[in-house]
This record gives C-alpha cells, structure tokens and sequence, in this order.
C-alpha cells in the first residue's frame, strides 16, 4: 500500500489531512490521485458513496491551484445543496494551511447576492449546483473561460434529476483543454453518453465491479405481508436498540406518514421530503448528523447527497423502482471500512425485484426471520443493563443527596431496586410484546391480500389514468409516452429546461405508452401548464393540460380498451354457452284476463264522449267550441293568440 507521500501529496497537504485522521490512501484515491496530479487525464471513476471520494479529486485539485491568480480554476458539480456544502467544507479543511484559497459553493436556496458578490472579489475552486451555475452565468458573473478542471461529484444523481441539458450548457462554456473527472456510482447509459461526448480519451476507474454494491454491507431482507409492513419495522428497529439510520420510503405521503407512527410509538424520528422547506430540511439535517435524531425517514430525492458518517442500518421500506436508487440506498451504511446493514421489507410481489437487485450489485439477499417478542425483550435488557455499566457517577456532586435517597429506599432490597430500575426504562416493550401476535410469513403463491395490495400500488395503465393527486398536488397530462422516448428523467428535464428560473415541485410520475401523468404543487400547475404548452420536442408541439376524465382513454396499443357493441352481443354471458339457431324460444305462459285480475269492465272508453266526464261539473259548465278530436281536427294548427 502506498502512502500519501507517495502518491505525490503535498506537505501542506499532509499535514492538514493528518490531523483529520488520514492514515494511508483508500483504494479510490490511490487510482485516482496520480492521474490528476500527473499525465491529466480525463477520468470516469465507479466508486460507491463512502469510499473516500472527496479526497480522491479534493486534494489533486488544491494542489494544483495557483494561489497568485484569483480566477476560478477547478469547477466540481454536484446534485443537492447538502452536497455541495459537505465538498465544500472538506476542501477547506484539507487546504487548512494553504493561504489565500478561496473556496466558493454556490446553491440554490441561499442569497444568490452574496455569491454573486464572492465570484466579483475572485475564487479559486467553485463548488455548485448546477440549476444555481447557470443563473449566475446568464447573470454574466461566473466566468469559466479560465476553469482547468472540472469534476461530476454523482454524476448518476445529476441525471436522475433532470440536470442533463444545465450539465451540457455549463461544459459547452468551459475550455476543451480542461481536465474532467466524472464520478459515479453505477455506470449508466446517460453516463457512457457523457462522457463519450464530453470526455477524452478517459480512462475508466472501477472500485469493485461495476454497479456492485458496497463489500462492507450485509444485505438482508425480511418477506411479509403487505399490511404486516410497519409491524415489521417496528421489530427490526426494536431489535437494534443502538441504531442510527435511514428508513426509506417511495412517497412523499408515506414518507410523513410511517414518521409519524414511529414519533407516535415513542421512537425518536423525523421525516425529510421535498414537501419541506429549505430551513426546516436543514434543522432536520442538523439534528440528524448530531445524532439527536435516532432515525430519518427520507424519500430518495429528499436523501440525495447526503453524507452522514456511522450509519448503522439503511432500512428500505419497500424496494425501489430501479436498482440504481437501491445502490444509493445501501451505499449510505458501511463507510470507511466499517460494516453496515441494509434491511429490506418486502411482500412476495417485490422478489422478482430482489432478484434483479442481486444481480445487479452482485450480491446476495439474506433472507431472514423476524425476531420474536422474547429476543427483542432480551435486547432491549442488555441495552439498558449496558447503560446502567456505562453511567459515570460523580461522587462529589451527589454526595450531599445520598442520606436522604437511602432513607427513602432502605425498605428496598438490592434484589427489588434491581428490578425496578430495570422495569422503569423496560415497560414500555414488555407490554408491547407481551400480547403481540407474531407476524406470519407468507408462503409462495399465497399472499392473496399483499398482493393485490401491491398490485393496486403499482398500477395497472387503467389505474394510473384513473390515479387522482395526492393532496396539495395537481395532476397534469402531457401527450408524450414511452413510444417518444418520454420517460421520467426526461419530463423532469422538460420542465428544468422551460422552468429555469423557478423551483417546480414534482410529485409522482405515471408514464404510458402514449403519453404520461405528472403531478406538480397545485399552485404552481397554471405556471407550468402555460410555460410547457409553449415548448416542443424534436419539432412536435408539447401539449399539458389539467388531467381530467378524458385523458388517456387508450390502452398501450393505442386502441380503445371496450369492445364494439355487435362482438358484445355476439359473445354468450358468462358462464352459460351460445343459443344454438335452430333452438326454438320457449313459449310464454298465457297471462290472466282482465275479468280474471278483479276487473269489471272492459277496457277503454265505453262511448265517444266519456272523456267530458273529467271537465264538466253542475256549477261550471263547459265553454267554448267542442274540440276535434279526429285524425285531421287534431292536426290542425291553432290559431296565434295576439299578445
């Protein structure tokens, strides 16, 4: 194993990071380092999260730096404004005793004056998002004419969320002799296009296999029903009492609903989505790292960038839709050479899924049991048995107390405050579980109820035409689908793309074959019907509008789903079979006469005349002309009475 020394690191350099605990160099950063530092190559590197990849191109980059010109010379993008600030903050650390370097990092969500400001007093390393680059660059105040390196900090991420087109306008105005390294977790399509377009002749860094997952993480997965779900994660959380980690969750709604439980059931937890404001999902952030808060239940794009040392467990509270987002997931735990757990919860439709997720990070699921009431009681006693060893006692301030406090206990055997003390903190799980019915598991091909539960969530196309939006949220159609190569990073991208100056709120996506689903606030839908409606793509005109009964009455094929009217009454009712054609029908039965059903009479009027019966009375007799009421009388027109 080479050193830091070795690689080419700078004394200044090494001073700062050995203070910070650097040892020796992580396998990232021994492959990438010289390649910065010597020939320049332009780079495509496949780390996971955690494996030190801020200092792989952080200390490179500092080093190269001339401190005399104060002109921006290294760009590093990134996806999210906590990204952004966590590279930020490492790179000032690692320069600690370089002086004059000017660190800048640019996000949305902040006083753009301020950086604006900054970039006019000059900067060296410019640290952004990319959505914020492109303001300050239409604003004429970020200058990259003279940027040397650039560096895609997850990349995969930026394409997830819809920064293509801002990524390509920011590398159009950079030099064509830059350096440029692109990081990433997993080695995508979009990502192969990136950089076959913008990189040359790279040189392709694998750590581990491609789109593996993490070697420090045990993946486990715990199958149960659909509505056992929450059951089972209270258990799994239960069972770990020192717990610290992430539970994650596909909806912004489920997201806030499973906190609530948790905040509910006593457990310290707090969700994170992108329903919450910049302030309260920095508090949250804040409580988080500085372990006040036990777990984070958090959508993907709300978690994207988040760096938080010592996780314990990632939890996913269902699998995701794609085996990417699920790397990102488990790349949260197991950092720094330390092991980490990924736990799934999953019913029987998502196996097919795990499978793919197997095959794709090269590893395997563990499946395992749920503990049972008795073990999580047991863990939960050590806990507290733990930390009763650990309490550190300070005599000298407690002193003048104890008399007292051993007068109020000497009834009290040691045997009895033993276990009252345990009881005190232990009650809570002991009720719990004392009557808790164990949670089944379900077998192959049976769970009728998770099923169509799970069936119900993912959706059919009929389903998701009929889907209504979650609240707060206005559900809009587009007339572009799969067959236009419309997918959800590219709507996203549309509304980046005609939206830039405003920070749209997307909620869920629903694609068909033919045209699609988005959902948006419901205050901002008027601004993004009437800004798309005015774009197109690949010269066809875009069309969204509030989606309505109407929208998308047609199946993948694009044919009407009912059928015509003539194969209906040629197909026989269910369950029975065609009437042959020479069948006869059968004969009704003969129905009663009128005299047989009680009447007297014949029917109908006995004489011509019986109709004046009903109008005329001894007090009141009849007036004016007697009507015609033959066949040509009663045609004939009356005459126009003058108003």
């Amino acid at each position: 194993m080479k050193t830091f020394e070795e690689l080419g690191v700078s004394p200044e350099i090494r001073k700062a990071i050995e203070e910070m605990g650097y040892e020796s160099p992580m396998p990232v950063q021994e492959e990438v380092i010289p390649y910065l530092l010597g020939n320049g190559n332009d780079v495509v590197a496949l780390a996971q999260t955690g494996t030190g990849k801020t200092a792989a191109f952080g200390l490179p980059l500092i080093q190269k730096i001339d401190v005399k010109q104060r002109v921006p010379q290294a760009l590093i993008l990134c996806p999210t404004r906590e990204l952004c600030l966590q590279i930020a903050g490492d790179l000032t650390d690692y320069s600690k005793y370089i002086t004059d370097l000017k660190i800048l990092p640019v996000y949305g969500g902040s006083s753009i004056e301020s950086q604006i400001r900054s970039l006019k007093q000059g900067v060296h390393i410019i640290v952004a998002t990319p959505g914020r680059l492109i303001d300050l660059m239409e604003r004429k105040v970020a200058h990259l004419e003279t940027i040397k390196d650039v560096v895609m900090d997850e990349a995969d991420e930026m394409l997830n969320m819809g920064f293509t087109d801002s990524i390509n306008a920011i590398l159009e105005k950079v030099p064509q002799d830059r350096n440029t390294l692109m990081f990433s977790a997993t080695m995508s399509p979009d990502i192969a296009r990136i950089a076959k377009t913008y990189l040359h002749d790279a040189k392709e860094i694998t750590i581990g296999t491609k789109n593996e997952g993490s070697k420090n993480v045990n993946h486990i997965a715990y199958i149960v029903h659909a509505k056992d779900k929450y059951a089972a994660l209270k258990r799994v959380v239960d069972f770990y009492p020192q717990i610290y980690g992430i539970i994650f969750c596909r909806t912004r709604k489920e997201t806030q609903e499973i906190a609530d439980k948790l905040i509910q059931d006593g457990y310290n937890a707090d969700s994170l989505h992108g329903e919450l404001s910049q302030a309260q999902r920095d508090l949250v952030m804040q409580k988080f790292r500085q372990r006040h808060l036990q777990l984070l239940v958090a959508t993907d794009v709300a978690a994207r960038g988040l760096d938080v040392n010592d996780l314990t467990h990632v939890i996913n509270y269902g699998l995701p839709d794609d085996t990417e987002s699920y790397t990102h997931r488990s790349g949260r735990t197991g950092r720094a050479g330390k092991t980490g757990i990924s736990i799934a919860i999953v019913n029987l439709r998502e196996k097919g899924r795990m499978r793919e997720i197997e095959r794709i990070i090269n590893k395997k699921f563990t499946i395992g049991s749920l503990p049972s009431g008795k073990e999580i009681c047991e863990q939960q006693l050590i806990k507290v048995i733990d930390e009763i060893e650990k309490v550190k006692v300070n005599e000298e301030e407690i002193e003048s107390f104890l008399p007292g406090i051993y007068r109020k206990l000497e009834w009290l055997s040691k045997e009895d405050l033993v276990k009252r003390v345990v009881s005190m903190e232990f009650n809570r799980f002991l009720e719990y579980y004392k009557n808790a019915p164990e949670i089944e598991e379900p077998k192959a091909g049976g769970d009728k109820r998770g099923d169509s539960k799970d069936r119900k969530s993912r959706g059919s196309d009929r389903q998701k035409t009929a889907r209504k939006a979650e609240e707060g949220y206005e559900r809009l159609f587009l007339n572009m689908g799969k067959t236009d190569g419309f997918y959800a990073n590219q709507i996203i991208e549309l509304i980046n793309r005609n939206l830039k100056k405003e920070r749209i709120q997307i909620g869920r996506i629903d694609l068909m074959q033919n045209f699609s689903f988005f959902e948006v606030a419901e205050e901002q839908a008027p601004m993004v019907i009437k800004a798309l409606n005015k774009a197109s793509v690949n010269g066809r005109k875009v069309s969204v509008e509030v989606a309505g009964e109407n929208n998308g009455k047609s199946d993948k094929g694009g044919r009407k789903r009912g059928k015509s009217t003539a194969d209906n009454e040629e197909r026989p009712a269910r369950g029975g079979r065609k009437k042959a054609a020479t069948e006869e029908p059968a004969k009704k039965k003969a129905k009663p006469s009128r005299e047989e059903r009680g009447y007297t009479e014949a029917r109908g009027p006995k004489k011509k005349d019986d109709w004046m019966k009903f109008f005329q009375h001894d007090d009141r007799p009849l007036r004016g002309e007697k009507p015609d009421f033959g066949e040509d009388g009663w045609a004939k027109k009356s005459k126009k009475h003058k108003k």
